[in-house]
């Protein structure tokens, strides 16, 4: 099939909902992310990822994880992303906020499902504006997820294709004409070079909104990349930055984090 965009998607947090006092237990958020870009430049996060894994002495298709790297590889790779010609999208889900949460706790995986769905609305938008007029599917994207072994990504299929077929009943924004659910791939992350830039992206967003352990956030690498995040006349709110938390002062103090001149 012939695409005229790929998206590579990877998270960062996890999907449980037990959170202690002291701040142990579950993941408070969970940011999914794509790296998107036209398909004919894709070569380029190749070409990224053996550039820092040269700045940082690794060996020759040495996998990328951006946890496991000190803050100034961090801050390199970061800026790396930043200066690409691709777009970025991430969803930030604040689990403690969510009114109901037994409504993600009854079937595995539902809350990441869920994301996606955020997430690929903003990524069909991005992809229908830009798509060539003159091509009639150049607008297509191929989902390439960076792959969670217990996870069926048959099931996130027919998710996706239970959405397409209530879009009518429903506020589903998903535009059909750039996403279909038979094109979602789930590939290693050490396989694609793409997936360990999509890591770096979703956790560079984790970073912004998660304290550590002595209370504080760190945003950088998020500003760093600020440059890709994808924007609809100048907002970047609502689009390549899209939340998901019900605290109005917590929303507020997020935002504010990841503050990205247009």
């Amino acid at each position: 099939m012939s695409y005229g965009f790929v998206a590579y998607i990877d998270e960062s947090g996890d999907e449980g909902f037990v959170f202690h006092p002291n701040g142990s237990g579950s993941s408070r958020w969970i940011v999914l992310s794509a790296l998107v870009m036209r398909k004919e430049n894709d070569m380029q996060v190749v070409k990224v990822a053996k550039e820092a894994r040269q700045l940082f002495g690794k060996p020759d298709k040495h996998p990328l994880h951006f946890r496991d790297l000190k803050h100034d590889q961090r801050v390199a790779l970061a800026r790396m992303i930043g200066q690409m010609s691709s777009r970025t999208v991430s969803v930030l889900v604040h689990k403690p906020s969510i009114p109901e949460p037994e409504n993600f706790e009854q079937a595995a995986y539902s809350l990441y499902h869920y994301a996606s769905r955020l997430l690929l609305e903003r990524v069909s938008w991005l992809c229908r504006d830009h798509r060539r007029k003159q091509h009639a599917h150049d607008g297509l994207v191929e989902l390439i997820y960076s792959n969670r072994s217990a996870m069926s990504y048959d099931a996130l299929r027919n998710y996706l294709e239970q959405l397409r077929s209530d879009s009518a009943q429903k506020e589903i924004r998903i535009d059909w004409s750039v996403v279909e659910p038979t094109n979602v791939k789930a590939v290693n992350h050490d396989q694609l070079a793409g997936l360990q830039l999509a890591d770096a992206v979703a956790t560079s967003a984790f970073y912004s909104v998660t304290p550590n352990r002595f209370g504080d956030i760190e945003d950088k690498y998020l500003r760093l990349i600020g440059n890709t995040v994808y924007r609809h006349e100048g907002r970047a709110e609502g689009y390549g930055l899209k939340f998901w938390c019900a605290d109005k002062a917590l929303y507020a103090s997020a935002l504010d984090a990841v503050k990205i001149t247009p």
